[in-house]
């Protein structure tokens, strides 16, 4: 079993940058690639970027440029560099151990002036 804990989310005015991050313990081993993933208000949950285990990344077509993931294996923690954001960033962000049933609690992000 793999425990995930996000920290980061928080009010931000647009054009503003946040830095999420997401803490893994327990099983870690079993652990490859780690993804985070969002939930606008009423809207079903998407992925937000993926990074594997030797650092490769998938980002949503839509982020690309504004949202960097990255990944510090000896501390077990990935992060989700958010920059220039916007109102439709708002949402709950998510992180999950892909390949696993494992997400973490989410993070609240708010975009709003």
């Amino acid at each position: 079993q793999v425990q995930l804990v996000e920290s980061g989310g928080g009010l931000v005015q647009p054009g503003g940058s946040l830095r999420l991050s997401c803490a893994a313990s327990g099983s870690i081993f079993s652990i490859n690639a780690m993804g985070w993933y969002r939930q606008p208000p009423g809207k079903q949950r998407e992925l937000v970027a993926s990074i594997s285990g030797i650092g490769v990344t998938i980002y949503a077509d839509s982020l690309k440029g504004r949202f960097t993931i990255s990944r510090d294996n000896a501390k077990n923690t990935v992060y989700l560099q958010m920059n220039s954001l916007k109102p439709e960033d708002t949402a709950v962000y998510y992180c999950h151990a892909v390949g696993t049933r494992s997400w973490g609690q989410g993070t609240p992000v708010t975009v709003s002036s």
